[in-house]
């Protein structure tokens, strides 16, 4: 647990030195956004293209690990819509909770976190995840939310029809499955940029990490001050929609359920991931250990930030979304470390 410490403190410490930088207006909001876009449409899909360009594509899809991961996410959804219905909490705020719950920051703190705990080979796995959690959970847990026009009324079937039209959209225009899908395709097929361009393409993808995690505490400290809304839509890119208009509804307390949902993320995901797994071993399935274990370690990874503008643009409580990012995201700094040692302990001993 003290070595998994020492090398994910660093990660910490930049989204710390970010936060710190934005509570002292070192880092304006401009700057944040500014981050943000730099990261999720330059540098983040360069680092993805060239992990996957490296990657056999049988590795990045495998079907068994996509399979586990994905039921181990719409089982979060599931069982924390669950009991937001028994907290009296409306569609929209059940459906954001589900969401925080069962999106983990993989994109920029997982990815570098975990390749520098476990080694290049893990990259394969995390992708996998990004996937499932861009193209699959946000989609469902957008869908489960009506959201609200921006008169505040509950749209008609006409506009939810459309809204799926949008879901599908700004799933197609999100860069990140793009670069990966990219990147193993020109793994399969052998292709290899011109030099200059690959050159170029490894400055940005090594500017990925610092600048995420430097930007994710800038985002963190944007959803504490203001209650939860981030600068701008750049902050979560391509997963938001810009025709969900903002709008206020009725909102549950702030601490709604926020400490049980931060236990389902941190704790109850990723068990659901070993339990899984382990039934899928007991059925003759074979997988790699090393990508088992970064399916692990991914669910128990804190919530993604972006949710906070979703649930903005859904109409529920941006505030009680912004709690949960938060305390997961300070609790995780040795719930991580704990759950990669037992892991190991108990299954990899």
């Amino acid at each position: 647990m003290l070595q998994t410490l020492l090398i994910s403190t660093p990660f910490f410490a930049l989204v710390l030195l970010g936060f710190v930088a934005c509570q002292r207006k070192m880092l304006p909001d401009a700057a944040v956004a500014g981050l943000n876009a730099y990261v999720l449409y330059f540098a983040l899909p360069c680092m993805l293209w060239r992990l996957g360009s490296s990657t056999s594509i049988e590795a990045i899809f495998d079907p068994l690990l996509f399979a586990i991961y994905a039921l181990s996410a719409l089982s979060v959804v599931g069982l924390t819509m669950a009991l937001s219905r028994r907290w009296g909490l409306g569609s929209g705020d059940a459906a954001m909770g589900a969401l925080v719950a069962a999106f983990p920051n993989s994109g920029f703190l997982g990815l570098p976190l975990l390749i520098s705990l476990l080694g290049q080979d893990a990259g394969s796995a995390v992708m996998l995840t990004l996937w499932v959690d861009m193209v699959l959970t946000s989609s469902l847990c957008i869908a489960l939310s009506p959201g609200l026009t921006a008169q505040g009324q509950y749209p008609t079937m006409s506009e939810q029809g459309k809204k799926w039209g949008t879901i599908f959209k700004t799933v197609l225009t999100n860069p990140l499955p793009w670069a990966i899908g990219l990147g193993a395709w020109s793994s399969a097929h052998g292709f290899d940029l011109p030099k200059p361009l690959q050159s170029t393409l490894d400055l940005l993808a090594n500017s990925a990490s610092p600048v995420a995690l430097f930007a994710l505490g800038g985002v963190l400290c944007r959803v504490h001050v203001k209650g939860a809304q981030p600068p701008n839509s750049t902050v979560s890119g391509a997963l938001s929609s810009p025709h969900l208009a903002p709008a206020m509804s009725k909102t549950p307390s702030p601490w709604q359920g926020v400490e049980l949902i931060a236990v389902i993320k941190l704790l109850v995901h990723p068990v659901l991931v070993v339990v899984l797994v382990q039934l899928a071993l007991k059925w003759g399935m074979n997988m790699d250990p090393l990508s088992v274990e970064v399916l692990v370690l991914v669910a128990a990874l804190p919530s993604a930030s972006n949710v906070v503008l979703l649930a903005f643009r859904q109409g529920a409580s941006q505030e009680r979304i912004a709690r949960i990012v938060m305390l997961t995201t300070v609790v995780s700094f040795l719930s991580f470390s704990v759950i990669k040692t037992a892991y190991e302990w108990f299954f990899l001993v």
